[in-house]
């Protein structure tokens, strides 16, 4: 497989406090936004990749009009692998809506495919189950899972073949949403999480092949876990996650923060007001950090972190705004060896993820 050269490491600024921006009213989508916001995806089947750049050189930058739609599914959950091809959710299956905690656990814990319609807010007491070939669909702008999240797969039902959209999570006892158990082929896609007491989106135990899209993290500290610890060698070979077009609002740090995994690629997310760190790749993780937008954000990329020891990191055609300069290491090898993707321009990020990202926006 490719590999990509890191540039040499620029020296990173002491950790001097960054000031916090005020926060801004999203912008309103464009006629052109809007029309590609109302394609939806009712039985949460997979889009077809974007199509990208030809193998071998950086993607092109391309205007706002002609960003991926909002909809289509990009990255690692649409590769050919571990005996699927992309990732189709519950589509097939019977279509339910939920109103109870107690009818989620019920359809998400079900054997087969079913697409699963949350309606309004329910409060959950810990984590549900959910296992292979599921849809979970919020309804309109109002689902919400709260005091509580969802656990894709156990130690004995797997958690394959799952999407997730359109839903708010918040005040989660534990994780919001946890892959874990070698669940693979896994599509979390335009949900807004705050509030939660652990991570917000972790990924560990051996997961992979994930897509993580145009979601909004906002009030709470730990965003993203890639990797479940550092003596978790298991997941070597495993973790491969694609997250773009995100919105870190505010979050304090790991978005994401990555153990083993190789690639990781973070493209063309949008980081506003982070506290302590961007992305931290370590215990040897190889992570692609491009097209991104960095705001107020005074450590965008650590190559190690706390008691981690280093990863690797190339960072290429990102943009940072009052932040520091990202440290790189190494080579890692080319997300493009596994899916075409097409890179928004850098500069246009801030008004294409705050349009895009988070619930009410693709018409479910």
């Amino acid at each position: 497989m490719t590999s990509i050269p890191s540039a040499s490491e620029p020296a990173v600024p002491a950790a001097a406090a960054v000031p916090r921006a005020s926060r801004r009213a999203r912008p309103a989508l464009s006629a052109a936004g809007a029309a590609a916001v109302l394609v939806t995806l009712l039985t949460g089947a997979a889009l077809p990749a974007a199509r990208g750049a030809a193998h071998g050189a950086p993607p092109p930058a391309v205007p706002a009009a002609a960003a991926v739609p909002v909809t289509a599914m990009v990255g690692f959950a649409t590769v050919d692998a571990l005996g699927r091809n992309g990732t189709t959710g519950g589509a097939g299956g019977p279509e339910v809506t939920v109103t109870t905690a107690a009818e989620l656990e019920d359809y998400a814990g079900r054997r087969g495919p079913y697409v699963i319609r949350v309606s309004g807010r329910i409060a959950v007491d810990d984590m549900i189950t959910v296992v292979a070939d599921k849809s979970i669909l919020g309804v309109g702008t109002s689902a919400e899972i709260t005091g509580g999240g969802l656990q894709l797969g156990s130690t004995t039902r797997p958690g394959n073949n799952v999407i997730i959209r359109n839903i708010r999570f918040t005040g989660a006892s534990d994780d919001s949403i946890s892959v874990t158990n070698k669940a693979h082929h896994v599509w979390i896609d335009h949900n807004d999480f705050s509030g939660g007491h652990d991570g917000l989106l972790d990924i560990k135990r051996e997961s992979d092949l994930v897509t993580v899209s145009w979601n909004r993290f906002h009030h709470h500290s730990k965003a993203l876990l890639l990797g479940h610890s550092d003596n978790h060698t298991a997941d070597v070979g495993k973790l491969r996650v694609t997250y773009h077009h995100n919105f870190f609002d505010g979050t304090d740090q790991r978005h994401p923060r990555v153990r083993f995994a190789e690639p990781v690629h973070v493209f063309n997310n949008y980081y506003r007001n982070n506290a302590l760190y961007g992305v931290a790749s370590t215990e040897n993780a190889g992570v692609l950090v491009e097209g991104n937008h960095f705001e107020n954000v005074a450590h965008p990329v650590y190559v190690g972190y706390d008691k981690s020891g280093p990863g690797r990191v190339v960072e290429r055609n990102n943009r940072y705004v009052n932040s520091g300069a990202p440290q790189t290491a190494g080579t890692v090898v080319e997300p493009r060896t596994y899916y075409p993707y097409t890179l928004d321009d850098p500069a246009a990020v801030p008004a294409i993820v705050t349009a895009g990202a988070g619930v009410g926006k693709i018409g479910l």
